[in-house]
Parts: structure tokens; C-alpha cells; sequence
């Protein structure tokens, strides 16, 4: 099983594991913009959510996402904090669309770009 249930999604940030979701991609003339968020335990005990663009720089061979040139250099994530897991995914929710359904741990964001590649 690929997504974190409820329970799992607090678990994991609860002991300090990073989760992620793929929230979707944007097409444009010479490119595409992949569009995804984590969510982090910061060592305060807050939470963080980090939005992230970046370039598609992959393909079949590459899909290491971590790696792919942000859409803004110079500015390349926004992140906000909170000081519980609830605030933190209301706010993926609410601002990015998130879905309670849809988060993974950390690294499996790779698997969900690869599903996005295989449907092109």
C-alpha cells in the first residue's frame, strides 16, 4: 500500500519522518512545472510544509525529483510552519489542494512521478 492512512500520516511525522505528496503538474509550450509538497518535523516540534515547482527534468532513466532545477531559483520553496500536525495538513489541504488521501513517506514521491510519467 503506496499512501499513508490517517493514522500512518500522523505516525510518521509524530516520530520525526518526513512525508509527501504529489499535487500535479503544469504544461507549457518548451516545458512542464511538477508541483509537490512535504511536510517535516522541525526540531522545535513544529511542522512545516514545504511547496515545491520544479523543471521536469526527468525521464524513465532519472526520476530522482529531489534532484530537478526548482521553477524559481532564487526562491525555490515556500514554507510554512505550525505548531501541529492538524494546521499543517489543513493547510496542504486548503492551499494546495492537498488530499488526506493521496500523502507518502519521504522518497516515495519518486514512485508517484514515475505513475505521472507513465501517463503522458
Amino acid at each position: 500500500m503506496r499512501y499513508l492512512t490517517e493514522e500512518q500520516f500522523k505516525s510518521n511525522l509524530k516520530l520525526g519522518k518526513s512525508v509527501e505528496q504529489w499535487i500535479n503538474h503544469e504544461k507549457h509550450d518548451d516545458y512542464t512545472v511538477l508541483k509537490w509538497l512535504r511536510i517535516d518535523k522541525e526540531r522545535n516540534s513544529t511542522y512545516s510544509v514545504c511547496y515545491i515547482e520544479c523543471f521536469d527534468d526527468g525521464n524513465e532513466h532519472f526520476t530522482d525529483i529531489y534532484h530537478f532545477a526548482p521553477l524559481d531559483p532564487d526562491g525555490p520553496y515556500t514554507i510554512n510552519n505550525f505548531e501541529s500536525i492538524e494546521e499543517a495538513q489543513v493547510f496542504a489541504i486548503n492551499s494546495y489542494a492537498a488530499s488526506k488521501a493521496r500523502f507518502v513517506v519521504a522518497g516515495m514521491i519518486q514512485e508517484e512521478y514515475k505513475d505521472f510519467l507513465n501517463s503522458k
